[in-house]
């Protein structure tokens, strides 16, 4: 995902372990204590304040960041590192116009200030103006063409944009980045040649939603060669066995066996050539196993019988997993997640329905106490895993989910799924649609304004009633549903 770069922080003005040198090691920590005892001395001190203020920024500190950073600005105007620092404080606070003026600002004293221009970009990706944002991403990558988070940042604009080719090509400089590096891949990457009688293995990158979403391409991988191994989160084993039988499938718990090629998930478009127009199996390409299945529909049968109407059957999923550990994936599930008691306009729905519960992890007990009216029903205790997840869903009629892993089961089902997406929606989405080429069942209510699920819940409730009004969603046809 986009996100602002930085800090900037000035090297040179101090010794080896000074907080400068501390946070370019990523000792982030004792950079802190450093700045901090530096400003005991010298409070004053701008430079000192704008490198503290940035490192704030990567703690996600950023009421204390801005302070710092306007502290900083307020004793010297004319830092651009300063004015870049507090611009990516305010794009993490998605105030846009605020992290606009600032990158200005900063880009009035360093017309050549790279990251600067890049988190401009960023600003108005969030913003859907991809054309005009891919001309500060094209000088940013221009001046400095060997940063590979400004090469990135220029990609996901070109995804957002449904520039595949190129944006799936220039996704590629994620993997020189240090956190993509951890990977620890020794054999060559695959990059869409004929492999006979070679072993491909395809490793998991990303979250659960990545690995279902792109699991797609990996029968096509196997048309180009010898033998595909798939290593995949335990969690997930079921489900694709099932859905790809002719692949093999292994635990990331398990030994690595021998292979000669290596993928990761995500680099299967690229690999593959992928167009916008070419994207496989929008109608979908997982299988919930029968037996599983068979069992739901009787229990959610019974719970049906037991409301003493006809009933809509609504799987509901109000937050993501969270990722404490790399900082721009936490942030984007904050914003993409909500309460349950977000979805309070839909008990207002005078009509039949039973909402179901689909909702994992911590969030999920909020399902004990379910909005006024909200006739809401929790079986995922029965959950153990995608497979059983898949199975559930299969026998609903609808599934609404703000964007998340289950949102990418049910899709990849063909079951319908209204989705709620964040106002600076992941790039897979694009910008400016309701529908998706990924799948052909979703239906995307993007935020109109940051942080505000108002305006998706309003048309949703509206849609809601046109369905109820038929008593029943139209079944799709599809031999992606069990």
């Amino acid at each position: 995902m986009s996100q602002p770069i930085g800090p900037s922080a000035e090297q040179t003005l101090h010794p080896q372990e000074s907080g400068e040198a501390l946070q370019l090691a990523g000792r982030l920590n004792e950079a802190a204590a450093a700045y901090r005892t530096r400003l005991e001395a010298t409070p004053d001190d701008p430079i000192t304040l704008s490198n503290y203020g940035g490192l704030l920024n990567e703690f996600s500190r950023f009421d204390d960041a801005c302070a710092v950073l306007s502290r900083s600005l307020a004793l010297d105007p004319s830092q651009p590192d300063a004015w870049s620092n507090l611009g990516n404080t305010f794009l993490h606070l998605q105030r846009y116009d605020d992290a606009t003026a600032a990158y200005r600002n900063c880009l009035q004293q360093n017309p050549a200030h790279a990251l600067a221009l890049s988190n401009l970009g960023v600003v108005l990706d969030h913003r859907g103006a991809h054309d005009l944002a891919q001309k500060f991403h094209q000088v940013a990558v221009q001046l400095t063409p060997d940063n590979a988070k400004t090469r990135t940042n220029y990609a996901i604009s070109l995804l957002s944009h449904g520039d595949y080719l190129a944006g799936f090509r220039e996704y590629e400089w994620r993997w020189t980045t240090h956190s993509s590096r951890s990977y620890g891949m020794t054999v060559p990457q695959w990059k869409g040649e004929d492999f006979q009688d070679l072993n491909l293995m395809i490793h998991t990158e990303g979250g659960f939603g990545d690995m279902i979403q792109f699991s797609r391409f990996i029968p096509f991988s196997a048309q180009r060669g010898g033998r595909v191994i798939v290593r995949a989160r335990k969690e997930l084993l079921t489900l694709l066995r099932q859905s790809f039988p002719e692949q093999i499938f292994f635990s990331e718990d398990d030994e690595v066996p021998p292979h000669d090629l290596q993928c990761p998930i995500l680099s299967l478009p690229f690999a593959l050539g992928t167009t916008l127009e070419t994207i496989p199996s929008a109608g979908g390409f997982l299988r919930a196993n029968a037996q599983k299945t068979s069992f739901w529909r009787e229990r959610l049968h019974q719970d049906v019988a037991a409301s003493g109407r006809h009933a809509l059957r609504v799987g509901l999923v109000w937050a993501g997993a969270p990722h404490p550990e790399i900082q721009a994936a936490e942030l984007a599930n904050r914003r993409r997640s909500t309460d349950l008691s977000t979805f309070a306009p839909l008990a207002d729905i005078d009509a039949g329905i039973l909402f179901y519960s689909l909702q994992i992890g911590d969030k999920s007990a909020q399902a004990r106490t379910p909005p006024a009216g909200m006739n809401l029903i929790d079986h995922t205790p029965l959950l153990r895993d995608f497979s059983d997840t898949a199975a559930m869903v299969a026998a609903l009629d609808l599934v609404i989910a703000v964007d998340t892993s289950t949102a990418h089961v049910a899709a990849g089902l063909g079951k319908p799924v209204w989705m709620l997406s964040r106002y600076d929606q992941c790039w897979r989405w694009l910008s400016g649609r309701t529908d998706s080429p990924w799948y052909d069942s979703l239906r995307l209510y993007q935020q109109a304004a940051p942080l505000d699920w108002s305006d998706p819940i309003r048309r949703i409730c509206t849609d809601l009633r046109v369905l109820a009004a038929h008593s029943a969603i139209p079944q799709k046809q599809s031999g992606a549903m069990a």
